[in-house]
């Protein structure tokens, strides 16, 4: 079956398929054996080929978030035809959502700055990892939601966006 995953700013459209076992994952000419798994004490695991790491993974809707190494992702699933769609209305989601529950550990931005895709704009904290929350696109800030310090649940509103043109 084929996927869309957007990782950051990049699209990556893979294959994935059951083995006996596992899934298996084909992407790049390459394929492999994937699996996710919880052990007898909660703790989530995932299984890459002979990689075998411990994982934190929080959903909300099509977007899952992955702490792993000591980094953390934020995948999208892209259905190919709200990929469609997106490009054709050329912007992306002007609500910055919390994708758990957590804290401000900082914020880089205020209302009224101009922002580029990708540039941070606040660090959380949630389950004692940060997460760096960044502009999906271009746009000015329209609304800060929470102060450094402040707690906030999951899906809370934290910032919002507003096209370039409008402040103009």
């Amino acid at each position: 079956m084929h996927h869309a995953f957007k990782l950051g700013d990049d699209v990556h459209n893979v294959e994935l398929s059951r083995s006996a076992t596992a899934y298996r994952l084909h992407h790049g000419g390459q394929t492999l054996d994937v699996d996710l798994g919880t052990g007898a004490d909660g703790r989530a695991w995932l299984t890459v080929g002979d990689r075998h790491v411990e994982v934190v993974i929080a959903t909300r809707g099509d977007e899952v978030f992955v702490h792993l190494d000591g980094e953390a992702y934020a995948l999208r699933y892209q259905h190919p035809l709200d990929r469609l769609a997106a490009a054709a209305a050329g912007n992306a989601e002007d609500r910055i959502l919390a994708p758990m529950p957590g804290s401000v550990v900082s914020i880089a931005v205020k209302v009224g700055d101009a922002v580029t895709r990708g540039q941070t704009l606040l660090v959380m904290e949630s389950m004692k990892m940060e997460t760096t929350i960044a502009a999906p696109r271009d746009g000015v800030i329209a609304e800060v939601s929470y102060e450094q310090g402040q707690t906030f649940d999951r899906d809370a509103l934290l910032l919002s966006l507003e096209p370039m043109e409008k402040s103009a």
